[in-house]
C-alpha cells in the first residue's frame, strides 16, 4: 500500500499516511490533529539491474556521439 506525504500549514509538521490508491486524493489531519494539510509531492525509487555496484558510467551521446571535449 502506497506512502503519501503531507505538511501541515498550521504546525509545520511533515508526516506519512499509508492509504489506498483509491483515497490518494483524501484530505489528511496532521498528528496534531490540525486539519490544514497540504499533499507533497514525492519522490518514487525505483530498482534497476545494478545490484549494489558502482553506477554506470555515461557513454556515447552529446555532439560527435559524446566523443568531443566540447
Amino acid at each position: 500500500m502506497p506512502r503519501y506525504e503531507y505538511r501541515c500549514r498550521a504546525c509545520g509538521d511533515t508526516f506519512e499516511v499509508q492509504r489506498p490508491m483509491s483515497e490518494a486524493n483524501a484530505n489528511a489531519a496532521c498528528p496534531a490533529g490540525h486539519d490544514d494539510t497540504v499533499k507533497l509531492l514525492s519522490t518514487v525509487a525505483v530498482g534497476g539491474g545494478n545490484q549494489g555496484g558502482a553506477a554506470p558510467r555515461p557513454s556515447g551521446g552529446g555532439c560527435c556521439g559524446g566523443s568531443c571535449g566540447c
